[in-house]
C-alpha cells in the first residue's frame, strides 16, 4: 500500500460530468478505465502515450486512449483521458476526458443515436452526414 498512487482531479466536477455522459453513451470505455486503467494507475503502471516531461516541476503527461467504436472514432474522435504524474509526491492528476464537446453535451442533455453512432444536436445534421459518408464508403 506504500507504494501505491494517490489518484486526484485537476477539476474534479468537470472530469465527473464527462464520466458520467461516458458511462452512459459508451460502456466499454469507461468499465475499462474504472475497473482496468485505474488500478493500474494507482499501482504506478503508467499507460497510454507519454505527450511531455517536465524536468523542473517532476511531471510527466500522458494521453490514454480508451477503447470505443470505429465509427464513433471517425465521427467524433478518439476517447483519451489526459493526466499527469507526479512522481516525487507519488500522485496522478487526471486532467480530462476528450472529445469534450459531445461528452459535455451529453451531460446537459439526452443525445440520440444515428445508425449506432451517437448524435450532437449541435452539429446533427454534420454528425449524419459524416455517418452516411463513412457507410456508403465501405
Amino acid at each position: 500500500m506504500k507504494n501505491t498512487y494517490i489518484i486526484e482531479y485537476l477539476n474534479e466536477n468537470e472530469f465527473r460530468k464527462r464520466e458520467r455522459a461516458l458511462k452512459k453513451y459508451n460502456m466499454l470505455a469507461y468499465k475499462k478505465f474504472v475497473f482496468e486503467y485505474c488500478p493500474q494507475l494507482r499501482e504506478g503502471i503508467f499507460l497510454g502515450e507519454l505527450v511531455s516531461t517536465n524536468e523542473k516541476l517532476g511531471t510527466k503527461t500522458y494521453e490514454l486512449k480508451l477503447p470505443t467504436d470505429d465509427l464513433f472514432v471517425k465521427v467524433h474522435g478518439d476517447i483519451k483521458i489526459h493526466y499527469m504524474v507526479y512522481e516525487n509526491d507519488r500522485i496522478i492528476m487526471l486532467d480530462t476526458i476528450t472529445p469534450e464537446t459531445i461528452l459535455n453535451e451529453g451531460h446537459r442533455s439526452e443525445l440520440t443515436t444515428y445508425k449506432g453512432v451517437v448524435v450532437s444536436k449541435e452539429n446533427q445534421e454534420k454528425d449524419m452526414f459524416k455517418i452516411n459518408l463513412l457507410n456508403m464508403l465501405q
